[in-house]
């Protein structure tokens, strides 16, 4: 394997952010949030393998069969305050699951790694093998050039997050905090990368993120005969219920991440941001629109639904389940609304149910960030934005630290970069990941 070696070095020298994305890609964790899958294990070990490489000792902890995670700590001190050093740590996190893929759907193998035009292709690519590479090969060239950070760092790689969480970052705040001990902030995904807005490339920092409330919907009727007449049929219940929740317009609401981004557009487009024309100003974004777009107001898209088991009869019992996220402070207008949709004779349970957040864009961290950014683009703009997904940081934050998304990719203008998330044909740019790398690199001189 190629080292990575910071910008200016000869020509190669960032080769091995490319090589370790490939071969993360390569190691298929696919995660069907059940138990069905290969796990994490496999890749777990090969990224511990990495850092005890370079003498940085890592630990593998598994919290079910084949489901795995790193932990280690890097630089700095880990108590105490000493000359010239800090105590306060700081996470940077990633995970090592990914969503499935059907290889026929692909023009390219999902778990191949590819490099074609330009580009790294395969699962995980986008979301988040990417930040795993450059994160390990930025730390593994400082480490073996004694660059290491005068602030602790904890380095750590998940298990489950495209799950929920539930077997990775949730059991390690759990049953394992002491890892944590002294992290006041914390880096992972989504952020940093760019979009293109009125000739300006603008990149995007996650502040926030919508909480995620999955739920199944039951109803219960009156179990019969198909050919008879009967109005207590659960099925009817619960298709009227997803139909009211499906097509219900929850209104635009603007949180503070939100507007101090569409606050930039708005400088850009010459108006002020309001309620009225915050959509408008999202379609500034292009392809993005679809991931801010779901951010100005809370959602529920019926996903699934179940019922009966023979065309005539009427069963006792029918189900849905929907995806609802939740904009930070305005979890109970979310919930009190979906009772109403729901009605009374329809039952929720949460298959998930996990809070919003939102973390202050100011202070320090984004501030290195922003200079990180611009130090590889100088004419950027950088802002915060709020994202509709979630990350393993809904768990970080239990600890009570600030956290952000920070995975800097420059990308080119035309590339729909979105729909790349869980989708076919996922690829990052080669020179992205290296701009990124860059990035990263100098956002440690930083912190």
């Amino acid at each position: 394997m190629r080292r990575y070696l910071p910008a200016g070095c000869e020509d190669g020298a960032m080769d091995e952010v490319v090589d370790i994305c490939r071969e993360l890609i390569r190691i298929d964790t696919s995660n069907y949030g059940s138990d069905e899958g290969p796990g994490e294990r496999k890749a777990a070990e090969y990224v511990a393998g990495l850092l005890d490489e370079v003498g940085i000792p890592a630990e593998v902890i598994e919290t079910a069969p084949g489901r795995a995670n790193v932990l280690a700590r890097w630089g700095g001190v880990s108590t105490g305050p000493t000359s010239g050093e800090r105590s306060d740590a700081l996470l940077l996190h990633g995970h090592l699951d990914v969503v499935p893929a059907a290889a026929e759907d692909w023009a390219v193998h999902p778990f191949s790694g590819e490099v074609q035009d330009g580009y790294v292709w395969g699962r995980g690519a986008v979301d988040m093998k990417d930040f795993d590479a450059m994160l390990l090969s930025v730390v593994r060239e400082r480490q073996r050039a004694g660059r290491v950070p005068k602030r602790p760092i904890v380095l750590c790689f998940t298990a489950d997050e495209e799950a929920g969480g539930h077997l990775g970052a949730e059991i390690l705040v759990r049953d394992h905090p002491e890892y944590f001990e002294g992290c006041t902030e914390a880096v992972g995904e989504v952020g940093g990368f760019s979009t293109t807005v009125r000739g300006r490339r603008l990149y995007l920092i996650e502040a926030a993120e919508k909480g995620m409330a999955w739920m199944r919907l039951t109803a219960r009727g009156r179990a019969g005969h198909g050919s008879m007449i009967n109005p207590d049929n659960a099925v009817t219940q619960i298709a009227a219920a997803v139909a009211r929740i499906g097509t219900y317009e929850w209104p635009v609401r603007l949180t503070p991440t939100m507007r101090t981004l569409l606050g930039t557009v708005g400088a850009l487009a010459g108006t002020d941001v309001t309620p009225e024309n915050a959509r408008d100003l999202v379609e500034e974004f292009g392809g993005a629109t679809r991931m801010l777009g779901a951010v100005l107001s809370n959602t529920t898209n019926p996903t699934m639904l179940g019922a009966g088991y023979k065309v005539n009869v009427i069963p006792t019992e029918a189900t849905a389940h929907v995806d609802g996220r939740t904009l930070p402070g305005y979890e109970d207008e979310f919930f009190r609304t979906l009772a109403e949709l729901c009605g009374d004779d329809i039952s929720i349970d949460y298959v998930s149910n996990q809070p919003p957040w939102e973390t202050p864009y100011d202070g320090a961290l984004v501030d290195a960030m922003t200079r990180s950014l611009v130090a590889e683009d100088p004419d950027a703009l950088v802002a915060p934005f709020l994202m509709s997904g979630g990350t393993d940081a809904k768990h970080f934050r239990k600890f009570g630290m600030r956290t952000y998304g920070f995975t800097p990719l420059r990308l080119p203008e035309d590339l729909d970069f979105t729909a790349l998330f869980h989708g076919v044909d996922e690829r990052v740019p080669v020179d992205a990941l290296q701009f990124g790398a860059r990035v990263l690199d100098g956002f440690l001189d930083e912190v």
